[in-house]
């Protein structure tokens, strides 16, 4: 029997989405957290037939790869795809931390009182029907399952073809374990087919979805931006750029270049160009570069004046550096690669992020208060942190739990996209007969007159 066109597969599929998305803004909080600790609870029931799953995914993943001549390739495919007891124990920690965190749906975020007696409140509401298209791992796949449903928002996941198996397993377990916590039928919806055009189409379904998010690499993320016709919430897009002033503890600023980019060096907060003021260069540099390409193996490209500073290190053993290119100022790396540029000062510094952006974290290491407040003031970033590791930014790192992504846009939110970014405010009035004037007919006596007439 042939498949079902795709688009009359997702229409099917997305038939109900918002008539089960107006039910789940309304669910209690206390319904939300029994059921994410119900789900927790059932992936460590089914742990063994989770893991049976992804071993079935492991060997598929090899035997695509039985005539590939580079080895290499293979093994790194199959550690990417191999799931363990501690990947099941890290998804049920982030569902039970999930379900701790404070319910943000229904907060009033401000009130305040007219003269005319008006009361006017601001309140937190779900969003509506999110999308999210994954090339990671089934970790993002229940994290986003969770975060939505924490925030009264409908989750439609399209997860990477290459855990279709154990995607399969974890969403059968979770939506069994919530059938008796009074969580909607549909709560939200896997979609298992693996065609490109399934995502393609998720993408043009703007009727359907109030919102999308991309979770991979830069191809998914220019797609996503480009296809959408719906507003992107976040896209994990945007350079990580860290500037190191001339006053500085060189200590403390060597440790943070260091685990901002090596720490993580695929994630997308891990550090992609690092601008270094002129005067501190011959110092500061040489010993990072060096303990960065033969200890951390991370591949450095340099500015002219750099690769000048540097030019000895190839004749002395070291590796070399290579020359930087212009398209290498624009890159998000997020791999074992750094830009590395020295700077006049802090002027160049911030014009460099200002043109070469947009900015997802911007970092400063400095012992001067006026340059540490004029960069948190100028540099234009969806985070702007002094002397701190551009890893720090995630929702974890500021006490928010989990988040679905982050974000360097100007809209909407900046940052990590948790809990409170997966809702909008809404206004919410009291009033006692108020009026907007000038009233058509000044005097209440009137009024009830004419209501009267026919």
């Amino acid at each position: 029997m042939p498949d079902v066109p795709v688009k009359l597969y997702l229409d099917k599929l997305l038939k109900d989405s918002r008539n089960v998305a107006r039910q789940l803004a309304l669910l209690p909080g206390p319904a939300k957290d029994k059921a994410l600790r119900a789900m927790a609870d059932r992936l460590e029931a089914d742990e063994g037939v989770i893991l049976a799953a992804n071993a079935k995914d492991v060997d598929a993943v090899g035997k695509s790869y039985e005539g590939d001549t580079k080895k290499d390739r293979m093994k790194a495919a199959v550690a990417r795809v191999r799931m363990t007891a501690d990947s099941i124990k890290e998804m049920t920690e982030r569902l039970r931390m999930i379900a701790d965190l404070p319910d943000p749906v229904g907060a009033v975020t401000a009130r305040w009182e007219r003269p005319d007696g008006f009361q006017v409140g601001k309140v937190r509401v779900a969003i509506g029907v999110i999308g999210v298209i994954s090339e990671l791992n089934p970790l993002v796949t229940v994290e986003s399952i969770a975060l939505c449903l924490k925030s009264g928002n409908l989750c439609v996941f399209r997860g990477a073809s290459e855990w279709s198996l154990t995607h399969q397993a974890i969403e059968r377990a979770l939506r069994e374990a919530v059938e008796k916590s009074g969580v909607p039928v549909g709560a939200w919806i896997l979609i298992d087919r693996p065609e490109k055009e399934v995502a393609m189409e998720l993408m043009r379904s703007g009727k359907s979805l109030d919102a999308i998010i991309p979770r991979g690499g830069a191809g998914l993320r220019k797609t996503v931006m480009e296809q959408a016709k719906m507003p992107v919430l976040c896209h994990d897009g945007g350079l990580t750029q860290l500037y190191v002033d001339d006053e500085t503890d060189i200590p403390l600023a060597q440790n943070v270049v260091i685990n901002s980019k090596v720490q993580s060096s695929e994630a997308a907060n891990a550090l992609d160009t690092l601008l270094v003021q002129q005067v501190l260069g011959r110092q500061f540099l040489p010993p990072l570069i060096n303990r960065l390409l033969d200890q951390f193996k991370i591949e450095v490209r340099g500015c002219p004046k750099t690769i000048a500073l540097m030019g000895q290190m190839a004749m002395t053993g070291h590796t070399a550096i290579v020359p930087a290119t212009e398209a290498d100022w624009r890159t998000q790396f997020q791999g074992p690669v750094l830009a590395v540029k020295m700077v006049e000062g802090l002027d160049e510094a911030l014009v460099h992020i200002a043109e070469h952006g947009p900015c997802l974290t911007a970092v400063i290491t400095t012992t001067r208060y006026e340059s540490a407040m004029r960069f948190t003031r100028e540099a234009d970033a969806g985070a702007v942190f002094v002397n701190a590791s551009s890893r720090l930014n995630a929702a974890d790192s500021y006490g928010m739990g989990a988040d679905i992504g982050l974000s360097g846009a100007r809209l909407h939110a900046k940052g990590p996209i948790g809990l409170e970014q997966l809702t909008c405010e809404k206004y919410v009035g009291f009033g006692s007969g108020q009026l907007r004037l000038p009233h058509p007919v000044p005097e209440t006596y009137f009024d009830a007159i004419m209501l009267k007439r026919p």
